[in-house]
């Protein structure tokens, strides 16, 4: 107790303006303990922005790669075990791939098309107006091939007509369609419709 009584006194009767820095060591306790605390603390201070602070960032990102690697891995691993059945799957998508292709058909093949187009309004029941090759279209991996028909008949033989030609063994789409009134003194009605064939760039 009288030790504490004498650190107090001795804090006390300490006046900062007689600092001696160069004799710290004959400072009373209290002044040194307090001088050990604040260089302490100034120390911890400067560490932490100066060193863990830099380190902890670096920490962070680490910890943040490494999620990221993780999850990329469990990918590839999901990806690796599931390779075979991926390769089973190409070879089908090429084999589909091959069937389409040989259903494209050559240029020497179109006016074979149009013969098979007009059998086709024939079988329909239809009156063939014209049938009329339009400009090719280049896209990145086939020639589109229009062709413009118009015919003369009923819904019934309209839909028969489509209908057929759905079933071609060649690949032909139709669309851009009107329907119109036709001839007057038979009740006929008139379409117009857009056939679409296509030849694949490789062939050329």
């Amino acid at each position: 107790m009288a030790d504490i009584k004498k650190y107090v006194e001795q804090l006390q009767n300490f006046d900062i303006n007689d600092i001696d820095w160069e004799r710290v060591g004959v400072w009373p306790l209290p002044a040194r303990l307090f001088l050990f605390v604040v260089a302490f603390a100034v120390i911890v201070a400067g560490g932490y922005f100066f060193v863990v602070k830099d380190k902890t960032i670096l920490l962070e990102r680490a910890q943040a790669e490494e999620v990221n690697l993780k999850r990329s891995f469990e990918g590839k691993a999901h990806e690796a075990a599931n390779l075979d059945a991926y390769r089973t799957q190409m070879v089908k998508m090429q084999e589909s791939f091959g069937e389409v292709i040989k259903q494209l058909p050559e240029e020497i093949e179109v006016p074979d098309l149009l013969e098979d187009l007009d059998s086709k309004v024939a079988d329909s029941r239809l009156e063939m107006v014209q049938i009329d090759p339009l400009e090719s279209k280049n896209t990145e991996f086939y020639v589109e091939l229009p062709i413009q028909i118009e015919v003369l008949g009923g819904y019934h033989e309209f839909g028969a007509f489509v209908s057929g030609v759905a079933g071609m063994p060649r690949i032909v789409t139709l669309g851009d369609f009107t329907i119109s009134e036709g001839n007057n003194n038979t009740g006929q009605l008139r379409m117009k419709i857009l056939a679409k064939t296509y030849k694949y760039k490789a062939q050329e």
